[in-house]
């Protein structure tokens, strides 16, 4: 129940075509005040004002990251009636606007992690990489079927791809570099194997076709994807129902200069994140363990995860 002045303390926070296009977009994601000041092509003290409004009220809720504060819809009786709302004005031009805008936001950010790929495609083999440990990646291995139809997201440096290339039936590599791509295919034809195709997507929008493999990898992929959840649904969604899915990634550190240097979007999981992350995905058979700390400062630790997608 929310009551009768705060059901009038809602409506007057409804009542507001501003607060309406923000509380529209965040339904579609979790986004920052800078994200939303560039959608809306808004100052900063006026998203933040509509903003500290929405909480008062119980519509919006926020969290911390690093730096940053990124905005969601807050669950609760409200978002009810908001639902409502935004279904009943889901045709409306603004909304329709805010939509492009947002997508061209979405855009820039690919565009901005295929750059950073892109540059360091050529050295990145040498480069010093938070939880890139053979001891990790030996350990996850373990836990793989010898040989199948694999998908590789997100592949890096292409070592995983190649080792994976050895035993599978075929690889499909899948990254949003096609720089990185290339260099995979030069080592692959170098190393004489012919069983992989590259593909240059977003791992969150993968063009491959639903139950097409038996076994799908994100190695050191997730903490750069800006839905993980999004991620992990495409995984479930390209695997054979009772495929595997592998998941290396950080466990939660608090090194944030990895976001700028590295691309990072997230800094690591907690064990608990990442399996409750993995079975919202929709997979059975959840197990996360600690693989390897990194020897050099400041010891990345390595997390592998095990998981079935459900029959």
């Amino acid at each position: 129940m929310i009551g009768l002045t705060g059901t009038s303390r809602l409506l007057k926070a409804l009542a507001d075509d501003t607060r309406l296009r923000i509380l529209h977009l965040l339904a579609q994601e979790e986004l920052s005040g800078t994200d939303l000041m560039e959608v809306l092509n808004m100052g900063q003290s006026r998203v933040s004002t509509h903003l500290n409004l929405l909480k008062e009220v119980g519509l919006v809720s926020d969290r911390r990251e690093g730096r940053r504060a990124l905005y969601s819809i807050a669950p609760g009786p409200a978002a009810a009636i908001l639902d409502q709302v935004l279904r009943d004005n889901a045709e409306s031009p603004e909304f329709g606007a805010d939509l492009a805008g947002l997508e061209v936001l979405r855009e820039a950010r690919r565009a901005q992690k295929r750059t950073y790929f892109d540059r360091v495609a050529a050295s990145f083999g040498e480069q010093l990489l938070p939880g890139r440990t053979w001891e990790g990646l030996a350990r996850g291995l373990a836990r793989l079927c010898p040989h199948g139809r694999y998908a590789d997201l997100g592949i890096g440096d292409g070592l995983l791809t190649l080792l994976l290339a050895e035993t599978a039936e075929s690889v499909t590599a899948v990254d949003i570099s096609p720089q990185m791509l290339a260099a995979l295919s030069a080592r692959a034809k170098q190393q004489g194997l012919e069983n992989i195709t590259t593909v240059e997507a977003d791992i969150e929008d993968l063009p491959l076709s639903d139950a097409s493999h038996d076994v799908v990898v994100l190695s050191q992929a997730l903490h750069h994807a800006n839905d993980p959840a999004r991620a992990l649904a495409e995984a479930a969604r390209v695997l054979m129902p009772g495929g595997s899915l592998l998941v290396l990634d950080l466990l939660a550190h608090g090194e944030d200069w990895v976001r700028e240097k590295l691309e990072h979007v997230h800094l690591g999981f907690t064990e608990a994140e990442l399996a409750r992350r993995i079975e919202a995905a929709g997979f059975t058979n959840v197990v996360v363990t600690r693989a390897a700390r990194d020897p050099q400062p400041p010891h990345f630790m390595t997390l592998v995860a095990s998981a079935r997608r459900g029959r």
